[in-house]
């Protein structure tokens, strides 16, 4: 910029104002081109979002997804959001969905609650983190837990910073929970159009991915490279989309942590799921869905109580009826699979109290004549060993046996199974909980810093091993990459399962003989 004489100019020389004044006119056009870079045009409209300190991240929250399922569209199939004019702030949170308080529900603790509130009806929206425009970065899609009756996308620890600087595209979704999301009624099935109620807080996501298919690709993502994550019922969130031919072509690959439908949980068919809308009704005394419209969701949220828990339907339009059968005939979006559990997810199976005369009785009632087979692979000698083997069948039962026929029905694509079994260093007058549900995400997500422990060098470690790995497969199908522990691909006859532990090591068979127990009587 400068000749040779102004470059040896004294300090408040010519050269140095000339340079200066370079130097000011590339920050100024900088900053300019980086302010336009914060403005995105959607389908819908304009939207402007913020960024990091250093500016290396642009984030967009709350850009809205879908038309605001109130009035008339509430328990209604989400319709695509309105156009608008001018430029749409994005640089906050939307409202959570109602749902129960303490909300969201993301463990046994409230340690991962942050800011949840307001909760509204008016909740679908997404967020976006993004390090390039024009690019086309893999998208990683984050579905919540909590049950499918509570939970948000603005937890701190679903925070998508990190990820994003690694290489992916985030994007967080909220969607419809509880009553207002999977209610079926018979009612809402002869007025839908398709011979169908419940599983609304399901097509919202859906209508997140087909928002993410028209408009991802100006944020620098790649509508052709798009993976579905999840935990908890986040997980089985991501497993009713592999299963739902509504869903097909909107993801290429699928990430499952902790939980999955063809554990038969949470699940009913559309009889029975109507019949528990027709309960429902009739305990808030109103005679139809006209006049339990006219409530405020508030009001029917508070009708829920402990007496009602909604969840999945078998309904045969976006679930199919036989859900294991489905899966059995490839009848599924067969995706690349990385999946798994917590050692600590057997708790969610209940404690309640058991002894060995007990535990030996439901062996035999629920195995019959291979219940001597069972008692030799989860053994019990006393009280205590039978609470931690009926522990131990509960984890398999809720998350290791799903995780194991999934990837066995998986026929065209490759699977990854692992064990996460590291336990978070203890807080100050806080219960240690062991390695327990929900504690692996905050390590696969790169947002430990988000979550307030004393971290050792072990825990760092494993959240840069973890994320690499579910970045790796969101880039490529395989988690595996440079200077990490190799990841073999699972299938039965070798049981490859990866141990997220203290140390991250290989094991071959390891659950071999459960898993094959499991799979050879599930009823």
């Amino acid at each position: 910029f400068t000749n040779r004489k102004e470059q040896n100019s004294p300090i408040g020389g010519w050269g140095a104002f000339n340079n200066m004044k370079q130097i000011l006119f590339f920050l100024f056009i900088s900053s300019n081109l980086f302010a336009q870079n914060l403005v995105v045009q959607t389908a819908n409209g304009k939207v402007e979002g913020s960024a990091t300190a250093d500016k290396s991240v642009r984030i967009f929250k709350g850009i809205p997804f879908a038309t605001p399922p109130v009035g008339d569209l509430r328990w209604k199939a989400p319709q695509p959001p309105k156009n608008w004019s001018g430029v749409l702030k994005c640089n906050e949170f939307s409202a959570s969905p109602i749902q129960n308080k303490p909300a969201p529900f993301m463990c046994w603790t409230e340690e991962f609650i942050a800011q949840p509130e307001p909760l509204s009806e008016d909740c679908l929206y997404l967020n976006i983190w993004t390090t390039v425009k024009n690019e086309k970065q893999p998208v990683f899609v984050w579905i919540y837990g909590g049950g499918l009756s509570s939970g948000s996308a603005n937890c701190a620890i679903y925070d998508g910073e990190e990820m994003a600087k690694k290489g992916v595209v985030f994007v967080s979704i909220n969607y419809r929970v509880g009553v207002l999301g999977f209610m079926a009624h018979p009612e809402l099935t002869k007025e839908s159009g398709y011979n169908a109620s419940g599983n609304y807080g399901f097509l919202d996501q859906m209508e997140a991915l087909k928002w993410i298919q028209k408009n991802i690709s100006a944020f620098g993502g790649d509508p052709n490279n798009v993976t579905i994550a999840g935990q908890s019922a986040g997980s089985f969130s991501v497993n009713a989309l592999v299963a739902s031919p509504l869903a097909k072509g909107l993801f290429h690959k699928a990430i499952a942590q902790s939980g999955g439908l063809l554990s038969n949980r949470l699940s009913g068919n559309l009889a029975e799921s109507e019949q528990q809308g027709v309960k429902f009704m009739q305990k808030t005394g109103v005679n139809s869905i006209a006049e339990l419209r006219n409530k405020t969701a508030v009001e029917v949220q508070n009708l829920v109580g402990n007496e009602f828990r909604f969840g999945n339907t078998l309904d045969g339009y976006f679930l199919p009826t036989n859900l294991y059968e489905h899966f059995e005939k490839g009848l599924h979006n067969d995706v690349p699979l990385l999946t798994g559990w917590v050692t600590g997810d057997g708790a969610l199976m209940g404690n309640t109290p058991i002894t060995l005369e007990k535990y030996q009785n439901e062996a035999k009632t629920n195995y019959g004549d291979k219940s001597e087979v069972f008692l030799n692979i989860f053994p019990a000698k006393n009280d205590e060993e039978a609470k931690a083997s009926k522990t131990k069948l509960g984890m398999f039962q809720f998350a290791a046996l799903p995780s194991h026929l999934w990837a066995g029905f998986n026929k065209k694509s490759k699977s990854y199974l692992y064990q996460f079994s590291h336990v978070p260093p203890d807080k100050p007058d806080f219960p240690n909980y062991g390695a327990f549900h929900t504690a692996e995400v905050p390590y696969a997500l790169h947002s430990l810093k988000k979550w307030n422990r004393t971290w050792q060098p072990t825990d760092w470690d494993l959240e840069n091993i973890m994320s690499s790995y579910w970045v790796n497969f969101a880039k490529t199908s395989n988690p595996n990459g440079k200077d990490l522990p190799e990841w073999k691909v699972y299938d039965k006859a070798t049981g490859n399962i990866i141990e997220l532990g203290d140390k991250v090591i290989l094991k071959e068979a390891s659950f071999k003989k459960e898993l094959d127990f499991l799979e050879m009587t599930r009823k």
